[in-house]
């Protein structure tokens, strides 16, 4: 049942989509479509952040309901041991191998990964693993790289590539480290569940209910908390020339906050590129804009604990700050 879960909602949700999407780029070689912030407004307002809202809600409803779902799924109708067996390593490192491996064909936005990636952590997957699946997501998304190589400068892929599968396993590594439960207590025994499909099935609308019911409406006040300040915080202008290191800084701090969809920093970064401005911040939004949001962060924050999401954090920004070094060299 999970796999037919997992099979046709990605599908649906991604692989045939991005397969079009790629389709029309390589004749192209232009991405369409402006940036979501633009919704936002330039200043904080109820309008402008109920548009962005919309906006990001028509991008990624689909993989939201996906992301709702397998999660659900896993909690109900997965034995404990299978997961654990699956991405348990002996090495922090191996973990988040693991789980940076089993984001690739799931490539979800890190806001619906969450409830993915909050789901393992409930049962009992090692947090270096359930880290490194949680930013594998939208760091290691082959479908993004593929549309990075289609619309902007090889330098842009090669940098994703690299700082990106560095941030996955290094935050993997150290929130394993950081957070009070390190590994995976041993179990004798999986917990005694129903047997029947009927059982099965009651036990998984069960918890589906109680994912759209907790899930879905803190989703939407954090994006729409988000949007309220997108405007504001979205606003690059006069950063051509910016690139000390106290500027790229402030910008990955930022891009760590804001929300996007999958692949919505390319047109962020294709923008500040025709306008002039500085290599070193789109490197810098290369890496935070996709990896990290306040919205995601506040998600998983049950599940992970601040042991974990503080270290992951400081990876994540401190990669994008690498990130814009590495550009501003390559020019």
């Amino acid at each position: 049942m999970l796999a037919v879960v997992v099979l046709a909602g990605f599908a649906w949700a991604k692989w045939v989509p991005y397969a079009g999407r790629a389709s029309t780029l390589a004749g192209t070689h232009t991405w369409s479509g402006s940036s979501i912030f633009v919704g936002a407004g330039s200043a904080p307002s109820l309008t402008g952040a109920l548009r962005f809202t919309g906006a990001y809600a028509a991008a990624v409803w689909p993989a939201a309901v996906v992301g709702i779902t397998v999660g659900a799924a896993l909690e109900s109708l997965v034995p404990r041991h299978w997961l654990v067996r699956l991405l348990a390593r002996r090495s922090r490192l191996a973990q988040g191998v693991a789980g940076g491996v089993l984001a690739l064909p799931t490539m979800m936005c890190s806001c619906c990964t969450a409830p993915v990636a909050s789901s393992l952590r409930r049962r009992g997957v090692p947090v270096g693993a359930a880290v490194a699946y949680w930013l594998g997501n939208p760091l290691l998304n082959p479908a993004v790289f593929l549309f990075l190589a289609l619309t902007l400068p090889w330098p842009f892929v090669a940098v994703r590539a690299g700082v990106g599968a560095a941030v996955v396993l290094l935050a993997a590594v150290l929130a394993a480290r950081w957070a009070p439960d390190t590994g995976v207590r041993p179990m004798v025994t999986d917990e005694v569940g129903p047997t029947s499909v009927a059982a099965l099935l009651r036990r998984f609308a069960v918890t589906l209910a109680r994912y759209v019911g907790i899930i879905v409406p803190e989703y939407l006040v954090l994006v729409f908390l988000t949007g309220l300040l997108s405007g504001w915080l979205s606003d690059w202008a006069g950063l051509g020339a910016a690139g000390g290191p106290l500027a790229l800084l402030v910008v990955g701090v930022v891009g760590a906050i804001l929300v996007i969809p999958t692949g919505g920093e390319i047109p962020v970064i294709v923008g500040l590129v025709a306008a002039g401005a500085s290599m070193g911040v789109a490197g810098v939004l290369l890496i935070t804009l996709p990896a990290l949001s306040l919205p995601s962060l506040v998600m998983v924050a049950r599940s992970f604990g601040w042991r974990a999401l503080l270290p992951t954090t400081l990876v994540v920004v401190a990669g994008g700050v690498t990130a814009g070094g590495l550009l501003l060299a390559l020019g």
